[in-house]
């Protein structure tokens, strides 16, 4: 059994991927704080059942119907990406809804929750290194 296949670490390492990705989404928001139209977007958390395995289904198994061949296929660089759905966002006259400060905390917040994450990651490694004999 490989490292990888521990649901433990398992569910670690797909929670790291998923802050780093946030991080990534936030950070696009933040940049596009000024321009027209543009609205806030953010991740779809990961669900885990309690042998830490994921519950949500599979991206690849959903797929775009298509009823017309002159229709473009859809891209998987958008899973798990959606409009903000919070009520009561400012919307500015040129139609931004970014509201900064929120954007900030969120960063903030998700930078925590990765830090949390690695540590959790890193101490699970050193305690089976040390439950098969090699310590640090």
């Amino acid at each position: 059994m490989a490292i990888n296949d521990l649901p433990g670490l398992s569910a670690l390492k797909t929670r790291m991927q998923w802050h780093q990705e946030r991080q990534r989404v936030l950070a696009n928001n933040v940049a596009n704080s000024d321009t027209p139209s543009f609205r806030p977007r953010d991740l779809v958390e990961p669900k885990f059942d309690r042998g830490g395995r994921s519950v949500s289904a599979p991206a690849a198994a959903v797929r775009v119907a298509v009823t017309n061949a002159a229709h473009i296929s859809g891209s998987a660089s958008s899973e798990g990406v959606g409009q903000s759905r919070k009520a009561g966002y400012e919307t500015r006259p040129a139609g931004n809804a970014v509201n900064l400060e929120e954007e900030m905390m969120k960063v903030s917040a998700n930078q925590m929750d990765y830090a949390a994450a690695t540590t959790l990651y890193s101490r699970s490694l050193n305690l089976l290194k040390t439950a098969i004999g090699r310590q640090r």
